[in-house]
């Protein structure tokens, strides 16, 4: 309910912090916490800097709380194959020390950001951790009523990425490259969502109907990569060189993820979502104003086209 206190983790990154953004607009009392501060943190945040691996850090952030979206993970699948002992520790451990304060205190229940890499084998030990996690939440329900909602998010997009960010970092080589190099033959099916729909539908999740539920965040959009890095090339005037790399090593699901059987879980939507066009349109102008204001760097002169794709 609006007034309510939630505890948003991970609140200085990418979905984290446009969570707290919209629990702000609901009017909730919106709590961060992360390992470093939040450069979108408005003056009605409260802010907590911490470790998800130091109890007394968490407790701190949770006192009073009624809700936590737990956001606070290593979500690179790449780093996740070069470094699991660090993904073990941060995605599963620290969720367990969320899990254990949250039973203890006044937290109704505990919103999880988890992947539809859970259905699959592939994600290395990034999927391995949130298949860890789901299983460890539900037990946790079972044995100590402490509810939840998993939130399954797909392929995310739009401002405030990391780098790692599939579509942030093909307009980032494309930009500066004038050449997109990708991973695979480019047949990869994609669901990509707008981070501000997802950050919407995570906070409709608090809606008591999807408590202990699983639900899936992905875009309305079906597209194949290859298509996708067409549209970026055809934004560029075709000036953009596309190479396909079919022997470098994917951790990435081709056409589904669905490999695996973990809880059935039902795909939330909403009636208004950001064209994929227009999405890319837009984060690519937060990308020219982020570059040019860094580096005094030349107009990469989009700005023109700003209506052409819809």
């Amino acid at each position: 309910m609006p007034g309510e206190k939630v505890l948003v983790t991970g609140s200085s990154g990418f979905i984290g912090s446009h969570v707290a953004d919209v629990l702000e607009e609901r009017d909730y009392q919106v709590i961060l916490f992360d390992a470093v501060p939040s450069k979108y943190k408005t003056n009605t945040q409260e802010e907590y800097i911490g470790d998800l691996l130091n109890p007394d850090d968490i407790a701190k952030a949770m006192k009073n709380c009624q809700y936590v979206f737990h956001f606070a993970a290593q979500a690179d699948i790449n780093s996740s194959s070069e470094d699991p002992t660090k993904t073990i520790h941060n995605n599963i451990i620290g969720t367990q020390n969320i899990l254990e304060m949250a039973r203890k205190t006044s937290v109704k229940r505990v919103l999880f950001a988890s992947t539809i890499y859970v259905y699959s084998e592939l994600g290395s030990f990034y999927r391995v951790s949130k298949q860890a996690c789901e299983k460890i939440i539900e037990e946790y329900q079972r044995e100590f009523d402490l509810d939840y909602t998993i939130l399954r998010f797909g392929s995310l997009y739009g401002p405030r990425a990391n780098d790692f960010n599939a579509i942030r970092s093909f307009l980032i080589h494309a930009i500066k490259e004038k050449k997109i190099i990708r991973r695979g033959d480019g047949e990869e099916l994609r669901e990509y969502i707008h981070v501000k729909d997802a950050a919407r539908l995570s906070v409709v999740a608090l809606d008591e109907k999807h408590k202990n539920k699983h639900l899936i965040i992905t875009g309305n959009q079906q597209i194949k990569v290859k298509d996708l890095l067409t549209m970026i090339r055809e934004i560029f005037n075709g000036e953009i060189e596309i190479k396909f790399d079919l022997e470098d090593k994917l951790h990435h699901y081709e056409i589904t993820p669905y490999s695996f059987k973990p809880q059935v879980a039902q795909k939330i939507t909403s009636d208004t979502f950001y064209d994929l066009g227009q999405g890319i349109l837009d984060l690519l102008y937060d990308l020219e104003m982020e570059m040019n204001k860094g580096n005094g760097g030349k107009s990469i002169g989009l700005r023109k086209r700003k209506n052409e794709i819809c």
